[in-house]
């Protein structure tokens, strides 16, 4: 069994993104879930989740309960240690200082040496407090740290990339979509309206075929320039102008598609003629791939479902204060 360490503010998206990695997943606290069972790579490509560790107790919300809890658990592993505690959303006021030589102190009483620069192991301890689909729930998770996300989005920045134009995603966002649709290694992703190429840029790191198609050269001139900026030279890739709504491509020829579509503030498209562009490319994307994300800034329930789709989640996350994004989760 595993513990997952959620990021960010919504733990029903970021749990939605965990489970194309994992199985059997559960909400049990506020930024926190168990698994059943883990694909250690790619819990390294997640966003919206720090770490997954072994779960090897479970106590009360309190110094004491975890302590207890740990001298009743029992490992087969020697070495030196570090112990790191975390107050999840600084919820439960707990001294996480305290905390780490308490159970420090635990773990040197079980044989184990305290390395805090280089342990062999790392022992989470993770405290929440808050509700759960509308229950209380206060709880200590511990265990040896699996693997950890690798958090490198502040690296590719929209700002910093060769070709840049107002309105990007940021890439953190960019690649959770990716992955929620099904992209990773040996998979092929879409982007119909690929912009300057942010949810292809996430989708080559993280080990799929992107191909990008956007209806102006300029924008899909830039993000061929993205992603031979930051993709390997051996990365294969195609980017090329051309109409959502009449897709160059074979039927199911693609394994997830992922796009953000025209805002009706941002975009000089009429309303009616807006309502027809998101119709036709969600038309055609069903015709090419079996699972979708697409992002809006409304809702386009009733068009996707027109088009052949279910929409299976949806999710409005908060962009900034005249922004919401809606994540449609399409099968």
């Amino acid at each position: 069994m595993y513990c997952l360490e959620l990021a960010g503010e919504s733990d029903s998206f970021a749990i939605c993104e965990a489970k194309t990695v994992s199985s059997a997943v559960e909400h049990v606290a506020p930024g926190l879930a168990t698994a059943r069972g883990i694909d250690r790579d790619g819990v390294r490509r997640l966003a919206y989740t720090h770490s997954a560790i072994e779960l090897i107790a479970k106590a009360d919300a309190d110094i004491s309960g975890a302590a207890l809890a740990l001298e009743a658990a029992s490992f087969d592993r020697t070495g030196s240690i570090a112990v790191r505690a975390r107050d999840v959303r600084g919820a439960t006021g707990v001294s996480t200082s305290e905390a780490e030589r308490t159970l420090g102190g635990k773990l040197v009483e079980k044989g184990f040496s305290v390395d805090l620069e280089n342990p062999d192991h790392e022992l989470r301890v993770l405290f929440s407090e808050g509700d759960v689909d509308g229950e209380p729930r206060s709880v200590c998770l511990l265990g040896w740290v699996a693997v950890e996300s690798v958090r490198d989005f502040q690296t590719r920045a929209p700002t910093d990339r060769p070709f840049f134009q107002p309105g990007s995603m940021a890439p953190i966002d960019a690649r959770a979509f990716v992955n929620i649709a099904g992209g990773g290694p040996g998979t092929t992703v879409l982007d119909p309206m690929c912009g300057t190429g942010g949810i292809l840029l996430e989708a080559g790191l993280v080990g799929a075929r992107p191909i990008g198609i956007d209806a102006q050269a300029k924008m899909a001139h830039g993000a061929a320039t993205n992603l031979e900026a930051y993709l390997d030279a051996d990365q294969e890739f195609a980017v090329c102008r051309g109409d959502a709504t009449a897709l160059p491509l074979r039927d199911d020829s693609i394994d997830a598609v992922v796009f953000d579509s025209p805002y009706g503030r941002q975009s000089k498209i009429a309303r009616h003629e807006l309502s027809e562009l998101v119709s036709g490319a969600l038309a055609e994307v069903r015709r090419v791939a079996p699972r979708a994300v697409m992002v809006a800034d409304r809702s386009w329930d009733t068009e996707a479902e027109a088009a052949g789709w279910t929409v299976s989640e949806r999710f409005v996350r908060r962009v900034h204060r005249s922004l919401d994004r809606h994540v449609h989760v399409l099968e």
